[in-house]
């Protein structure tokens, strides 16, 4: 059959409603590919190899359905290159040149990968969008063209009135941009939590597979039953069961932290929604999730108060918007932003979740477990953590990148090497977020049966948090000491006794020099 197109699908670009799909063409060819390219790029969590290959089956199945034509290639074909660039150039030789027609990857290297490529060859490529995102590529030089001061809250509210979401009149529904001083409770150990909806995709085909090409993975998984949405079927019954049971105290409860020890271990997202790999994905729209919560808000509005559906649509079109324009416009020197030349060698424990502190015990165990921890657990421990003890920003994006169900590149790296690890020198977030074990006792449960006490400093057992968090103000004295947000930590410590700074920065080195032994 003639061929005069060859449309590549990436395992990220699962979107059933983009327009090339409206019209059947037998002379369109789409191509889609499992490789070793991008299983072992970093160490993934095997749930989340498991899940991408699961749903580009399921779509490619779906294409196939609906009367496309489809060239799929399993990790194990033969023929397979395990390489994207010589897989596209292999098709393109096989049918004679046809036009090749691609939408824009999300991530850089994937978009330097084809760009090179089709230089190097002499190769047309017709880009298209991937008909997701609410802002473009370029949406900082957009929504800020003095080039300066990006906010996101600014940003968030140029998308609310350009997407009329929760407005009223021109102005934000119920007179405030921002709830979040509502959002921020820490959720009572007598809180009904339902437990989350998960599914049981028997995949031991694809595990199967991943033994046979010895793909090395990190984390537990149960190939049987995995729970993770892998179409578009279950992702829509997910957003379902959000809206339903996790709306109505999404955000009062969303930066809490919990343990299994003050809830049953089943309850273990709380009230998040769990819909970002279907979003990260394209199985779902963020129009589409964020219209679903506000019509359940809509018509529950004795039950689901504004500053619930506020916190919601806030991540959905505010932040995950902002990182990606965070991504691009600074892409690919970002990669390699270290502003406060932190080289420690990740923690062991990062890999094992054995340690005694229990905040980063239970944090690092649920991820292990199910690929997933929320916003709070991400930033205010194991990347908290990380940035006091001054961990190298390329080693903590390498374990996120690859022990998260959700994370690809664009999304993960400015949360991580900039919000998390102030890595960019202030570009996200105009302070570090650091914290001392009395958040850690203000906003979850913890602390209370932890072997390290959060009201010691120093001494037998004293919380490593609040030693490491002082040394952290204290060597980097330069760099924020004329910071206004930073001002009152100075000023604290600046107060205390040269005795007492000195057995702070004694404890916290020796917590350095042992710190795998934590």
């Amino acid at each position: 059959m003639t061929m005069h197109t060859v449309r590549l699908i990436l395992g990220d670009q699962l979107n059933p409603k983009h327009s090339w799909f409206r019209q059947k063409d037998p002379g369109v060819l789409y191509v889609m590919m499992e490789l070793k390219q991008e299983t072992d790029y970093v160490v993934h969590h095997r749930q989340k190899v498991l899940a991408f290959f699961a749903a580009m089956r399921a779509f490619a199945k779906a294409l196939d359905s609906a009367g496309h034509r489809i060239h799929y290639i399993k990790l194990d074909d033969s023929n397979n290159q395990q390489s994207l660039t010589q897989n596209l150039q292999r098709i393109i030789e096989q049918h004679d040149g046809p036009l090749l027609e691609c939408q824009q990857p999300d991530e850089y290297r994937l978009d330097h990968q084809i760009k090179s490529w089709a230089g190097a060859n002499n190769i047309t490529v017709k880009w298209f969008d991937t008909e997701h995102f609410l802002t473009g590529r370029n949406s900082l030089n957009e929504y800020f063209p003095d080039h300066k001061n990006y906010l996101m809250e600014t940003f968030y509210r140029q998308v609310r009135k350009q997407y009329d979401i929760l407005m009223n009149s021109g102005k934000p529904e119920g007179g405030k941009w921002n709830y979040d001083k509502e959002n921020q409770k820490k959720i009572p150990v007598t809180q009904q939590v339902e437990p989350p909806l998960v599914f049981s995709n028997d995949l031991s085909d694809i595990d199967a597979l991943l033994k046979k090409c010895d793909v090395k993975t990190m984390g537990k998984a149960d190939p049987t039953r995995l729970l993770w949405p892998v179409n578009r079927q279950q992702s829509k019954q997910l957003l379902e069961h959000f809206c339903q049971f996790g709306l109505p105290d999404f955000g009062r409860y969303q930066d809490t932290m919990a343990t299994a020890d003050a809830f049953n271990e089943t309850h273990w997202s709380l009230y998040h929604s769990r819909l970002s790999f279907s979003l990260n994905t394209k199985m779902l729209h963020p129009l589409e999730v964020v219209r679903a919560a506000i019509n359940t808000w809509s018509d529950n509005q004795d039950d689901i108060s504004l500053a619930q559906i506020e916190g919601f649509c806030r991540q959905i079109i505010g932040w995950r918007e902002f990182v990606r324009g965070i991504y691009w416009a600074y892409m690919p020197g970002y990669k390699n932003l270290n502003e406060l030349d932190h080289n420690r060698a990740l923690p062991e424990f990062y890999w094992t979740a054995e340690t005694k502190m229990n905040c980063l015990h239970h944090s690092i165990k649920q991820s292990l477990d199910y690929a997933y921890a929320h916003h709070i657990q991400r930033l205010m421990v194991t990347g908290n953590f990380a940035l006091l003890a001054g961990v190298s920003p390329d080693a903590l994006d390498d374990w996120y990148l690859g022990i998260y169900i959700d994370a690809i590149e664009w999304v993960e790296m400015p949360n991580t090497r900039g919000m998390s690890q102030y890595a960019d020198g202030g570009l996200i977030a105009t302070k570090p977020y650091i914290a001392s074990a009395n958040y850690m006792q203000k906003m979850g449960h913890y602390c209370k049966s932890c072997y390290y006490d959060p009201k010691k400093k120093t001494g037998d057992k004293a919380c490593p948090f609040n030693s490491l968090y002082w040394h952290f103000i204290e060597r980097h004295k330069q760099n924020f000491k004329n910071n206004h947000r930073m001002s009152m930590m100075y000023q604290v410590w600046n107060k205390k006794t040269k005795e007492q700074q000195q057995a702070l920065i004694e404890q916290a080195e020796t917590y350095l020099n042992g710190i795998n032994e934590l």
